[in-house]
């Protein structure tokens, strides 16, 4: 009964290590967690993966990186999320 209770522990242990590693599959999801750091917004990285789904990933990525350098923006993902709506960026 000890044995078990010992192998759940380690098995619960590994479970909580595995799910630290981020894992990326597809080729939005990439560009989604590139733009959260970008923007130094990691919160966010699911809805900048959903962006990156729908619009043109170099526009995101330039966009981004144009906003990133501009230093009186204290909350950057939210100026991205504004220059990203007022823009004319494609959609794929």
């Amino acid at each position: 009964m000890e044995d078990i209770r010992k192998l759940r522990s380690e098995y619960l242990e590994l479970l909580r290590d595995r799910s630290k590693k981020s894992r990326v599959y597809k080729p939005h999801q990439m560009t989604g967690l590139s733009l959260a750091e970008i923007l130094n917004d990691p919160e966010h990285k699911s809805l900048y993966m959903r962006l990156s789904k729908i619009y043109d990933n170099n526009e995101l990525i330039r966009l981004a990186k144009n906003v990133a350098e501009r230093k009186n923006i204290d909350n950057k993902g939210a100026y991205f999320m504004k220059v990203l709506k007022a823009s004319d960026i494609r959609k794929k």
